[in-house]
């Protein structure tokens, strides 16, 4: 199979879909590589690396798309980038089209056959490609909000942990699938107070199990706790995520008025449209915003904060699906293996998976 690499061309995004070792499986295998020059220059895969590996370098993503069949992307295509797109291409990328419906709309409108990382499922109902991304993304939302609690950067200068006598300064996780359970580990390392949010409390449960008593709280979610919760916090992080759909807006606008000013919100879930209603997505040059007072936090690629660590991590999870859908070819490969089949999100022009279209017509 013809396969291609585009350069991510999303604000400060230096993850590339492919390693130099990935290209090098999938050449062996017989199959044809194209990645455009200077891909993962950012991180430190030079295009020799790549030739090396068996790749062809080319200048343009329109020699790339126009070369390859099967597009392999870490992001969601960019507008400018959906002109190179036809009903002749496969997608293998996180999509997230429930975020941003007139950019999915305009998407789908091209033909291409999308397959979204973040619905591929495994045995046991995880995400194993959204997985990786999500603890990343956990565990910087207590690094990125820390470093905006400071006074410089418009937080109400605290510092997360404990010193002495003073008492541990207050974070609230909401949702503790993958990514708030890192930000929940990472928050407790750091010796805040803890305040963990879940709607079910079978999982609240285990991680009392987990993790005690002593300086952590588990709340049921409602509306009037969430409310509550926040009041004293100095750092809330929203990790919230439904598959396939707009995440739900689990904090109100009318909330922030009982929280203090300079306190810091972190919306992970912002891929999915944001769990706060007063989230709107930002950007690593410009990555905050003030809102009644409060500091959101709102980066649609968090992970790509970190990129080597992600593209490593997302790599180790997406090759071996990259090789079924080679090896094997699309229409086989989707319909031999049901997980990957749950990742197909748009095809001939239509949304084939149910909760993207629930989301999309909503």
């Amino acid at each position: 199979m013809k396969i291609g690499v585009p350069k991510e061309i999303k604000n400060n995004e230096f993850r590339v879909a492919l390693t130099p070792t990935s290209v090098q499986i999938l050449v062996d295998q017989s199959h044809d590589v194209y990645v455009q020059a200077s891909a993962g220059n950012g991180i430190g895969f030079t295009d020799e690396d790549y030739i090396n590996s068996g790749a062809v370098i080319l200048n343009t993503a329109k020699e790339v798309f126009n070369s390859a069949t099967l597009i392999v992307k870490v992001k969601e295509p960019m507008p400018s980038e959906f002109k190179y797109l036809t009903k002749d291409h496969t997608l293998f990328a996180y999509l997230h089209l429930a975020g941003e419906p007139k950019q999915a709309a305009d998407l789908i409108a091209t033909g291409v056959t999308g397959i979204a990382y973040e619905t591929v499922t495994a045995d046991d109902g995880s995400m194993p490609l959204l997985a990786p991304m999500s603890a990343i993304a956990g565990q910087l939302s207590v690094i990125v909000g820390s470093y905006h609690l400071l006074k410089p950067n418009q937080g109400m200068g605290t510092l997360i942990g404990a010193f002495a006598d003073i008492q541990p300064r207050i974070v609230t996780v909401i949702g503790a699938g993958i990514a708030g359970t890192e930000a929940i580990d990472k928050a407790i390392s750091n010796k805040a107070y803890l305040k963990i949010i879940d709607l079910s409390e079978k999982r609240l449960n285990e991680l009392e199990a987990i993790y005690g008593n002593k300086n952590v709280e588990y709340i049921l979610s409602t509306e009037s706790a969430i409310n509550e919760a926040i009041k004293d916090s100095d750092l809330v992080i929203g990790a919230v995520y439904v598959v396939g759909k707009q995440a739900p807006k689990v904090i109100k606008n009318s909330m922030l008025e009982n929280m203090k000013p300079g306190a810091v919100m972190v919306d992970i879930s912002i891929d999915q449209g944001g769990c706060f209603e007063s989230s709107k997505p930002t950007t690593h040059d410009e990555p905050t915003y003030l809102y009644n007072g409060v500091l959101h936090y709102c980066v649609t690629n968090m992970p790509g904060a970190v990129p080597l660590t992600a593209t490593e991590a997302l790599n180790k999870a997406t090759l071996s699906y990259v090789l079924e859908l080679a090896n094997k070819g699309i229409e086989l490969a989707l319909s031999e293996n049901i997980h990957l089949a749950n990742g197909l999100n748009i095809k001939n022009g239509e949304i084939v998976h149910d909760a993207v279209r629930d989301a999309l017509a909503s």
